[in-house]
Order: C-alpha cells, then sequence, then structure tokens
C-alpha cells in the first residue's frame, strides 16, 4: 500500500463528544423496485470516449447508447453522492475520462420515485436503508455494461464519491479490475453502522479525500470516533496495490481538482495496463 500525504501542513482536530447538528431527512422511496432499478440503468449519464466511437464522444443517457462494435474499452462504473446525478461535478469528470479514453456510467438512483434524501447527521439504521439502496444499483448497471460490445468487461472499474463510496468498499463480487474510492474513509464513524468493508487483497484500490474532510476527518467534532484518521489506510493496510492521496484543503468533492485528476490518470493507467 502506498500513502501520498499532499499537505504540506495540515492539523487535525481530535473528534470530540459534542453536540452534532440536527439531521433531516425527506422522501419515502427507501428501496428500489425491479421497475426503478432498471429506470436506474437506463437513466444512466454515460459519456463513451472518441476512441471507441470513432468521432466525437458520446455523451448522453444509457438507453441512447450508440451501437459499437468494433472496438473495446475500459468503463468506470460510477455511484453518485447524495445530491444525485444533477451535480454538475460529476458529469465535469465523466467528461474528463473520456479524455483518458475510458467510459463511464453512472447509473439514477434518483429513478425511484420520492427518493429520500438526507441532511446528516441522521441515524445509523437510516444511513444503512440508504447504503443498501444504492448498494442495489451495482448489480443491474453492471450486467447492462457486459451486454454492450465496446465494453472491455475484464476492465471495469467500481468507482464511487461519499455516499456512493460506501457500496463500493462493501461490495462482495470479484468482477470488477480495480476500485476508486472518493470522499470517504473506510471507517467507523456516525455514517455507518459499522464499515464491512470488502477489498480483494489481489486487486488496485485508490483512496481519494480531503486531508481534512469536513464530514469524516477528525476535524469533524460530531464524527463519532476518537479513534478515526480520516482515510482508508487501516482499511488497506493488507492490500498490495492500494494507493491514498489526502489532498490539502480540498472540498469534499473533490474529483475534478487537478492534483486529483493527475493521480487518478495514473492510477487507471496502472490498473489497467494489459
Amino acid at each position: 500500500m502506498s500513502l501520498v500525504w499532499l499537505a504540506s501542513s495540515a492539523s487535525f482536530v481530535t473528534a470530540q463528544s459534542v453536540t452534532a447538528p440536527v439531521g433531516e431527512v425527506r422522501g419515502s422511496g427507501w428501496e428500489h423496485t425491479p421497475a426503478t432499478l432498471a429506470a436506474a440503468v437506463q437513466q444512466a449519464d454515460l459519456v463513451i470516449p472518441a476512441t471507441a466511437t470513432g468521432g466525437a464522444s458520446f455523451v448522453g443517457k444509457f438507453r441512447d447508447a450508440p451501437v459499437i462494435k468494433t472496438v473495446k474499452v475500459p468503463v468506470a462504473l460510477f455511484l453518485h453522492g447524495s445530491s444525485g446525478l444533477g451535480f454538475k461535478a460529476i458529469g465535469e469528470w465523466q467528461h474528463w475520462l473520456a479524455t483518458q479514453g475510458v467510459a463511464s456510467a453512472a447509473p439514477d438512483s434518483f429513478a425511484a420515485p420520492d427518493h429520500v434524501t438526507s441532511k446528516s447527521p441522521i441515524s445509523k439504521a437510516e444511513y444503512e436503508r440508504i447504503r443498501a439502496l444504492r448498494a442495489s444499483e451495482i448489480a443491474p448497471m453492471l450486467a447492462a455494461l457486459k451486454a454492450l460490445p465496446w465494453v472491455d468487461g475484464a476492465r471495469i472499474v467500481l468507482a464511487g464519491t461519499s455516499e456512493g463510496s460506501v457500496p463500493v468498499a462493501r461490495y462482495r463480487g470479484t468482477e470488477f479490475a480495480a476500485r476508486m474510492v472518493f470522499a470517504w474513509s473506510c471507517e467507523s464513524n456516525y455514517f455507518v453502522v459499522e464499515p464491512r468493508n470488502a477489498f480483494e487483497g489481489d486487486k488496485p484500490v485508490l483512496n481519494v479525500i480531503s486531508a481534512t474532510d469536513p464530514f469524516f476527518s477528525p476535524s469533524n467534532t460530531w464524527l463519532g470516533s476518537t479513534s478515526a484518521k480520516g482515510h482508508c489506510a487501516d482499511a488497506l493496510k493488507d492490500i498490495k496495490r492500494a494507493s491514498i492521496a489526502l489532498i490539502p484543503g480540498a472540498p469534499h468533492t473533490l474529483l475534478n481538482l487537478p492534483a486529483v485528476r493527475d493521480i487518478t490518470s495514473g492510477f487507471l493507467k496502472s490498473a489497467l495496463s494489459p
């Protein structure tokens, strides 16, 4: 495992037992139905690089994917955070991935009517219900991608940010070539009942998070843990091809920072090389 500490000077505030802010849950859609799971896939944001299309990159919904039979490319299956696909940073990141020759598909969790949303912190039981909802989106999206002739099934990466990163870290299947965990620390804290990480010892893993993430670093005084470090080092200590990058002064959503893009590009080139 390699850890890249990019902070020239960073200080952590020890998590203390203080009164947490009042959270909020909205919506009633706690579970997907077969119909909403299908919709989550069909409404997924899909970007296919020019190396596959032979022309301009395709940017659109999965249901409108063009027919491509001559070229196979790697794909990132990406789970968005709690804000959904409407968050501008996700589209920008998918467009950038295409410049790296990597396609991406982000299932639309909000295809579920009245999809539950939350303002942290809420109860761990409520968080776990949301985690189950998000985890259920992986299998149908993966199956749909594997059915496409231009998808290189041996080079599919599972990735996510924040809320979407928890199911990525917990996924117990072996179908993915690598995983990328953005803005999640893989630790016990207010966000999960327990981490339940399921990384594979022989598969590459990338963890990128702010050195002082407002939610998961010890600088959050209502983190709910006095032993948390704010990154996935403990969870990845036995993973031979794991890399962790801590970004100084970064916000929670950091996908498109130049340093993060450089790290992600290097990781993908290594993880997806023949």
